[in-house]
C-alpha cells in the first residue's frame, strides 16, 4: 500500500513546552529521563484529549497505565529549546493503545527524539484492565482512522542489540 506524503497527512500535535534549567545535564543537554518526562506529559494531553481528563478519570474510575515504552534520542536538545511532541496511534484494541510520539525541537522537520510506547486501559477500583468506554473507543477510532494514512512510522518496532549477538 503506497502512503501519502507527509505534508497530505499529519500526527497530532498533543504537548508543548520549553527545556527547563533543572531537566539539562552536564553536557548542556537535555537529560535523558527528561525526554521520557516530556513524553509522559503528552500522553497526559493524549487522555485529555480522548475524553479521559482528570474529572473524567477520577468519575469512571478509569485510567490508562504504560506498560511499556521506548526512546530513541536522535538529537541533542539543549535549555530554552522550545519543543513539541506530536502522536499517532499506531495500533489499538479494546484495551490497549499501542502509540508513537515524536518530540521535535522549536520549528525542526525532523525529530529530535522518537518514543513507542504501550498503554492499558485500567479500571482503578482493582486494578485491574477494562475494555474503553463506547465514547473513548468512539474517539480512538476517530483518531485511528486519521492515522491510517500516515507513512509508517520511522522508529518504531526497533529491538536494541549489537550486531552478530547471538541472543538476539
Amino acid at each position: 500500500m503506497k502512503h501519502p506524503p507527509r505534508s497530505l497527512a499529519a500526527s497530532l500535535p498533543i504537548y508543548r513546552d520549553s527545556v527547563r534549567a533543572e531537566w539539562v545535564d552536564y553536557n548542556g543537554h537535555l537529560r535523558d529521563a527528561f525526554y521520557l518526562l516530556i513524553f509522559s506529559f503528552a500522553a497526559d494531553a493524549l487522555l485529555d484529549h480522548i475524553g479521559l481528563d482528570d474529572a473524567a478519570r477520577k468519575a469512571r474510575k478509569r485510567s490508562l497505565y504504560t506498560l511499556e515504552a521506548h526512546i530513541n534520542y536522535l538529537h541533542e536538545i539543549k535549555e530554552g529549546t522550545q519543543v513539541r511532541v506530536d502522536v499517532r496511534f499506531i495500533a489499538h484494541d479494546a484495551k490497549r493503545l499501542h502509540l508513537y510520539l515524536e518530540m521535535f525541537a522549536a520549528d525542526a522537520v525532523e525529530p529530535a527524539a522518537a518514543s513507542e510506547q504501550m498503554l492499558l486501559h485500567v479500571d482503578t477500583n482493582g486494578p485491574k484492565s477494562v475494555a474503553f468506554d463506547p465514547d473513548i473507543q468512539a474517539r480512538i477510532e476517530a483518531i485511528a482512522a486519521a492515522h491510517a494514512a500516515l507513512a509508517p512510522a520511522q522508529f518504531s518496532g526497533r529491538v536494541i542489540g549489537l550486531p552478530g549477538n547471538a541472543n538476539q
